[in-house]
């Protein structure tokens, strides 16, 4: 089985290098570093490095106070920080600047995997939540690099989907192969497609722990007072292809109640920013665009948010966050960060990536779940008409964030044992 996906992975390899290509005509991210995708790149230098992988803008950013952590305890070894997106590898550089070495994880064939091994020499690797590579893993094993899949998630869907391909994905997990899930359901899904249940263990959800303190509020404020002022904000974060049109169709619902209602819409993809613009001149909305950097006019409805790394900041300078990716069959993106900052969340009907986390805002009236664009625009008005709904919101979101922290702790306890005995090893 092994041998047959690795013929697979060989004859698609290329096939995906032309996706790449392809993309690279329109967002140019896509050409950075195409060698990585290969194994190719520097050598990291004598001294062993941690590896840690997330594969995308929101596993890097949940990625961050555990990078931070190892970096301050264990200053003189270098960190590589591999994700498959320009939006995380340019998140990733925005974060940490030259204190980690950035690069695109390489494709699953045995001859890259090899490559990009023998390149950074890794003493420990850390995989966020689900990438199953069968090549890395079996590679990661051959050479005892030490593997831990950190703030691990497996859906039901996905234990299903893993099963059909028998021995391949039983096999994946060698004997030191540690999970650190974050539910226990999670944990018996892992054990189930073959995870060994005594390196399995439950330590929560690390984006619990990301860093949303006063300096995002004050970004936050300081972008409200300099560029649109008192006017009632909400912002869509993270939309998709087909959600901006169910979010205008909300807004102009709301501006029939609250004329002076802002809407913030930020897509989750740059390559998509001149398509929403398309689409918001199809629909009739003047709008701003948050990269000329100037005032929002009194009578302008939307500003496009054609920039990145700013969504932190941009969910402080509002008064209610939609978070996106959830009114659209995507599985929604991360409703801790505007709870964080005190935000009333709403989310749409599609939440797999974090169901959990959705009904632990919802039961404690932090978050509501929306079924369209028409329920969107009700709570939309409710919210932004009645300040004290939304601080009693708000406050509820920030303590279900502070009361659930401490999973970044309970993971490094697991990952320093691995670190000592891969620094012990000649």
């Amino acid at each position: 089985m092994r041998r047959l996906y690795s013929f697979c992975i060989c004859v698609l390899a290329p096939l995906a290098f032309a996706v790449v290509l392809w993309r690279g005509i329109r967002n140019r991210g896509y050409w950075q570093g195409l060698g990585e995708r290969f194994g190719f790149g520097p050598r990291t230098g004598r001294t062993p490095c941690i590896w840690l992988h997330a594969v995308s803008l929101g596993e890097v950013s949940a990625a961050a106070p555990l990078v931070r952590a190892l970096q301050a305890r264990h200053p003189d070894t270098p960190v590589v920080l591999t994700t498959a997106t320009p939006t995380g590898r340019a998140r990733a550089r925005a974060l940490f600047g030259g204190s980690a070495d950035v690069r695109f994880l390489p494709y699953d064939t045995p001859g890259s995997v090899r490559r990009f091994l023998r390149r950074i020499r890794p003493r420990l690797a850390i995989i966020m939540e689900t990438e199953l590579w069968p090549n890395l893993f079996s590679e990661c094993a051959r050479t005892g690099v030490p593997l831990v899949l950190a703030n691990a998630r497996l859906s039901a869907k996905s234990v299903s989907r893993y099963r059909r391909f028998g021995s391949l994905f039983r096999g994946v997990f060698s004997p030191t192969t540690l999970i650190a899930a974050q539910t226990a359901e999670d944990a018996m899904r892992f054990s189930a497609i073959g995870a060994q249940a005594n390196l399995t263990h439950v330590v929560g959800n690390v984006k619990f722990d990301q860093d949303v303190g006063p300096a995002a509020l004050e970004a936050g404020r300081a972008i409200r007072a300099r560029f649109w002022g008192g006017r009632p904000t909400w912002i869509a974060g993270s939309t998709h292809a087909g959600e901006e049109d169910q979010v205008l169709t909300a807004h102009a619902a709301l501006r029939s109640q609250l004329p002076q209602a802002l809407l913030l819409v930020v897509p989750r993809h740059p390559d998509r920013f001149d398509s929403v613009a398309e689409l918001l001149k199809g629909r009739g909305f003047p709008f701003s665009r948050r990269s000329l950097g100037q005032a929002v006019p009194s009578e302008t409805p939307v500003v496009l948010v054609d920039t990145v790394g700013e969504l932190g900041a941009l969910y402080a300078a509002a008064d209610v966050a939609f978070v996106g990716g959830s009114l659209v069959p995507v599985g929604g993106h991360n409703l801790l960060e505007p709870a964080a900052l005190g935000l009333p969340v709403l989310t749409g009907p599609f939440n797999s990536n974090g169901a959990d986390i959705l009904r632990l805002l919802v039961q404690q009236g932090a978050a509501v779940q929306v079924a369209d664009a028409q329920e969107l625009s009700v709570w939309l008005a409710r919210l932004l008409e009645d300040a004290d709904q939304r601080r009693r919101a708000g406050e509820a979101g920030r303590r279900a964030v502070e009361a659930n922290r401490g999973s970044v702790a309970r993971l490094l306890e697991l990952i320093e044992p691995l670190l000592a005995a891969a620094g012990a090893r000649p």
